[in-house]
């Protein structure tokens, strides 16, 4: 990962609403959920949402995807797996650390 791609990411989840959408997705999994139950979840107005998922997904961190009417937000794994690679890649004095890549599928959600 680039460190333009990780200010990004950082800054974007540099924000407690953004923060608690990311979290709230990385446990729905790769399925995601809809932006209006995401809405009614987090007690957060369409509007405000909306700004906050065009944040999100502007950093690369979420994945937006229609189905019929709805449209669906999904965490971006693959960056946030990045970002936790970018973050950690010099730690323990050069020694690699036995960091685990986060991953979410259908048959460990």
């Amino acid at each position: 990962m680039e460190m333009d791609i990780a200010i990004k990411a950082l800054a974007a989840l540099a924000q407690e609403t953004r923060l608690t959408i990311f979290r709230v997705l990385v446990q729905a999994g790769e399925s995601g959920l809809p932006a209006g139950q995401l809405a009614k979840e987090l007690n957060i107005p369409n509007a405000t949402l909306s700004f906050h998922l065009k944040e999100l997904t502007h950093a690369e961190l979420v994945i937006a995807r229609q189905e019929s009417r709805f449209i669906y937000y999904s965490a971006n794994f693959a960056t946030m797996n990045a970002l936790l690679g970018y973050l950690t890649e010099n730690c323990c004095i050069g020694i690699p650390c036995s960091s685990a890549e986060v991953c979410c599928d259908e048959n460990n959600s």
